[in-house]
């Protein structure tokens, strides 16, 4: 007779999600793994195969997690200017309870070149917070807060690229009224 987990699949990814995020994946090993999730080695593989399908799914539950904290900060917004903002200090934030930066970004720079799995969910990922902006920006010309000049496609891109490197700079002890600023800048380039 088969054996029963003794674990909940999501609490143990999270954990996977939370050493990855905070070491990158070639350097976390198996023995780290068993040793921040918990449980044994075993029950890894029988679980999610292996390293690597592991470090996959700990991907697509953290741009999940963090798609669901986006969105949540759109709805709580009176103002896609506010909804930018909103965005943007959830990306800034410094939580203990989460490392800096983004699973995403360091996945891609670490991986992606070579790893066409890892290329594609940081590709759709990245596609996704785009959409949301465009989103943002069409919100916002709508209700005559953004210049009917913009692309609303082309802004969400160059408001992802800066995202991204504000992601970057969040691992580094760049100061956060820094990031700030460079937010505040980007904003008030749309402004009517």
């Amino acid at each position: 007779m088969a054996r029963s987990k003794e674990f909940e699949v999501n609490e143990v990814l999270d954990k996977a999600m939370d050493i990855f995020w905070k070491q990158g994946y070639e350097k976390t090993s198996m023995s780290d793994l068993v040793e921040h999730m918990g449980i044994h080695r075993r029950s890894i593989y029988d679980t999610f195969e292996d390293k690597h399908s592991l470090f996959l799914r700990a991907m697509d539950r953290y741009a999940d997690k963090v798609n669901a904290s986006l969105l949540a900060e759109v709805k709580a917004s009176k103002t896609a200017v506010e909804a930018l903002h909103r965005i943007f200090d959830y990306m800034i934030a410094e939580t203990e309870a989460m490392p800096t930066g983004c699973l995403i970004v360091n996945a891609a720079v670490e991986l992606a070149s070579h790893d066409n799995e890892v290329d594609n969910r940081s590709l759709e990922s990245f596609n996704s917070v785009e959409q949301m902006f465009q989103r943002i920006i069409e919100w916002g010309q709508q209700e005559g807060e953004f210049s009917s000049e913009l692309d609303p496609k082309e802004t969400a891109e160059y408001l992802h690229n800066i995202s991204v490197g504000i992601r970057a700079m969040a691992r580094t002890s760049t100061d956060k009224e820094k990031l700030n600023r460079i937010v505040n800048v980007s904003i008030n380039l749309f402004l009517d």
